[in-house]
């Protein structure tokens, strides 16, 4: 069971409730380098993200917005880090959503401001605490960087924000430890219904990465909690997409693109499935069809383990069999497989 939480709009894009679970993922572009920016948030928009963030460096970075807004079809969040007044800019300059974490913004005073600019341009605001952005009282409190730190010193800013009569927003508790991360999201579900954007900060490079985060974030939608994720990557932002959407899909919480099963090969596999396993990857990710695609290397797997499959391969010598839901349909040398595969998923 999903947790209940609030709903918010990020743009036009539900987050919480029973609204799908969204991806996210971040800009490396600098922001005021319009063509840049937009060149890259229409390449996440085509592996399905949907919501970019970009850091607000500047006025400049602000102005920008606007256009790259003209020019793109999902909500923008501006990343502010430090001075209040980028804050301002980006939402009178029509940021979907603001990504704060108060305790850096400056005094009370300063924080007021913003969020009585929220409250004009109806605005949301993501509070982002992660390990190395902790109130030092609360670090003091708790003894040290850990669950309990991380969770009151979030909270703390939101009964803040909720003092000044602001309500529209969700949040973030990040931590490049797994465990305190977990850990973290779960303490915090039980505390407050505000919607969680669930990740694992500074997760590493593209290997490590995409392992600390399917084990973080999918632990934790697994238990029901999570309303939007972004997988964090030391790699091109499109390959955070591509690992979030495959998340989703994984726990079934999100269905859309191919499912592309496949075996780990072994000597009874006489077809040369890796490269054809790398090209089928390669070619189906822009096709939207809710599918579940068969991969094998011999009868063994295919189409007897993979008869739940909605269409798949199965190799032999040099030659290979199509099937669909189990059944077999034709016969093809090894070297057309893949293309007739690819054109009997067309038909369907």
């Amino acid at each position: 069971m999903r947790n209940n939480t609030k709903q918010i709009y990020v743009g036009d894009v539900p987050v919480g409730g029973t609204s799908p679970i969204t991806v996210q993922s971040m800009t490396n572009t600098i922001t005021s380098d319009i063509k840049s920016t937009v060149e890259q948030i229409l390449r996440l928009e085509s592996y399905g993200c949907d919501i970019s963030r970009s850091a607000i460096n500047s006025i400049d970075d602000a102005l920008a917005i606007p256009e790259i807004k003209k020019n793109t079809h999902i909500p923008i969040i501006a990343d502010i880090q430090f001075d209040y007044r980028l804050a301002l800019e980006a939402v009178k300059n029509g940021a979907d959503c603001l990504r704060i974490n108060p305790g850096n913004i400056g005094s009370k005073d300063r924080v007021k401001e913003v969020v009585n600019c929220c409250k004009e341009y109806n605005t949301p605001i993501r509070i982002g605490v992660n390990s190395g952005s902790i109130h030092q009282k609360f670090i003091d409190k708790y003894k040290g960087v850990n669950s309990d730190s991380l969770v009151y010193s979030c909270l703390d800013q939101v009964e803040y924000l909720e003092s000044l009569g602001f309500t529209n927003m969700k949040l973030a508790l990040k931590s490049s430890d797994v465990n305190m991360t977990i850990e973290s999201y779960k303490k915090i579900a039980k505390l407050t219904d505000y919607p969680l954007h669930v990740g694992i900060t500074e997760a590493g490079p593209k290997s490590t990465g995409i392992i600390k985060s399917s084990v973080g974030i999918g632990s934790l939608l697994s238990q029901g909690i999570g309303d939007t994720i972004r997988v964090s990557l030391t790699a091109p932002p499109e390959e955070e997409v591509i690992v979030g959407r495959e998340i989703l899909k994984s726990l079934k919480l999100r269905t859309e693109g191919i499912n592309i099963i496949s075996c780990p090969t072994c000597s009874r596999t006489k077809i040369d499935l890796i490269r054809i396993v790398e090209l089928a990857e390669k070619k189906l990710k822009s096709i939207n069809k809710n599918l579940t695609v068969a991969v094998m290397g011999c009868v063994v797997n295919g189409p007897g383990e993979a008869k739940e499959a909605d269409i798949g391969i199965t190799g032999g010598n040099g030659e290979g069999l199509i099937f669909k839901k189990g059944k077999i349909i034709k016969k093809v040398p090894e070297e057309e497989l893949l293309n007739e595969l690819l054109k009997e998923i067309e038909k369907m």
